[in-house]
């Protein structure tokens, strides 16, 4: 498996980019100005007085509007009689991309090598302190985390194929049995010997619940919720969960899991705007960093793709961002249903769109505060409802 298929972040090229967001020229000559990075790739503007054709990022002195042509690719930017800029380099990578690409391929080429930051650096010839920089920016995450999830999806590929943990455990460049036990369970999210056993020896406690979007699932382990999905039959939600957990055992548990449900059908009527539920997820560094900051986007409120991607520090990872809000787990715990397109359109939910306009619509309706269940009268049942829904949580946070 190469390293793409391994790590989300990974470097982008012209084959990852949407072409369909700058369909007209109006909105291309908008991505000129704004020398916009994001549509790299996906056109190229050629200035007639110069004979020279750039990148939409180019940080060449910007053309006259009336003097530009826009082009899909390089090849019939040349046909036209059109030459490369030497500024941006349309006809290959950006030079930062091409150090990045380097940087990548010599972690990728040997996972159990244990590169410093000082000798990758030097590999690539660059300093360290822009390496460092250059890489976050680009992939979304360092050079160390990259490669610690190069070793997680080796060692992944090992367990999957039979072999047994220690030998898994070498071939992916853990050193040592007690290393790769501390940093295992952030890429596996469980023991190394259950996920090679597919969660075998793992008890999973679920419940269903009809709600106004169609079923809901709540899944958890000992140690929290691992599942919250929606969709249109329970059966079905059921036969996903058991895939995701083959050889676990699954119990239906309706009473242990009746607060957590509570929960969400109190947010789904507009009278609760947070969550309080014990998580027990798999991510990794940086999906972790994307989910963080999902979890502080306001109720009723939305955040760009590329807003996120400058929340948690890379801004060019936004292919990642999606990534990893295409990967979450628990619905509504992370609300990755806040994250929309640049212009405000809804993008991709992986429990359907209808059902992430229809949260969307629900949180501006209650936004202003919730509703009149949360009202002095209510506080005595409320604290009640609160007392018990702890204990359930403290029983789930500390289960042998």
């Amino acid at each position: 498996m190469n390293a793409t298929t391994r790590h989300s972040a990974t470097v982008r090229t012209a084959a990852d980019v949407d072409t369909t967001q700058w369909p007209t020229d109006d909105e291309r000559w908008n991505a000129v100005t704004r020398r916009d990075h994001d549509a790299d790739g996906a056109f190229f503007y050629a200035v007639r007085t110069t004979g020279v054709f750039c990148r939409p990022s180019c940080a060449s002195r910007q053309p006259r509007r009336e003097n530009v042509a826009f082009f899909t690719d390089a090849a019939a930017a040349r046909a036209a009689g059109f030459r490369d800029c030497k500024r941006c380099q349309p006809g290959g990578l950006p030079r930062e991309l091409e150090i990045v690409a380097r940087a990548c391929a010599a972690l990728d080429a040997d996972p159990q090598q244990r590169l410093t930051l000082a000798q990758l650096s030097d590999a690539v010839h660059v300093s360290p302190f822009h390496l460092q920089r250059l890489f976050k920016r680009v992939v979304g995450v360092s050079p160390r985390q990259y490669h610690a999830a190069q070793r997680g999806a080796a060692l992944r590929d090992a367990l999957q194929g039979g072999a047994d943990v220690t030998r898994a455990t070498l071939d992916a460049g853990f050193g040592s049995p007690s290393r790769m036990y501390d940093s295992a369970p952030a890429e596996l999210g469980m023991a190394p010997s259950a996920y090679r056993r597919k969660g075998a020896g793992l008890t999973v406690r679920y419940a269903s619940a009809p709600t106004s979007l169609g079923f809901v699932l709540v899944a958890a382990t000992d140690k929290g919720i691992c599942k919250i999905g929606f969709g249109d039959d329970t059966a079905l939600l059921v036969d996903e969960l058991r895939g995701e957990f083959a050889n676990a055992e699954l119990r239906e548990d309706a009473g242990r899991l009746a607060p957590f449900i509570a929960q969400i059908d109190a947010y789904l009527r507009g009278t609760r705007q947070d969550f309080d539920l014990p998580l027990d997820i798999a991510s990794t560094a940086f999906k972790q960093r994307v989910w963080e900051a999902l979890r502080r986007i306001p109720y009723g409120e939305t955040r760009s793709y590329s807003q996120i991607a400058e929340a948690v520090g890379s801004p060019r990872a936004v292919r990642a961002v999606a990534s990893a809000c295409a990967t979450n787990p628990v619905a509504l715990a992370i609300p990755c249903h806040r994250v929309v397109q640049k212009g405000g359109a809804l993008a991709g939910y992986r429990w359907g769109l209808p059902r992430k306009a229809a949260l969307l619509d629900n949180e501006v309706q209650h936004a202003g505060g919730v509703a009149a269940a949360a009202s002095a009268d209510d506080a005595p049942r409320r604290d009640a409802s609160r007392t018990d829904a702890d204990s359930r949580n403290s029983q789930l946070d500390h289960a042998a």
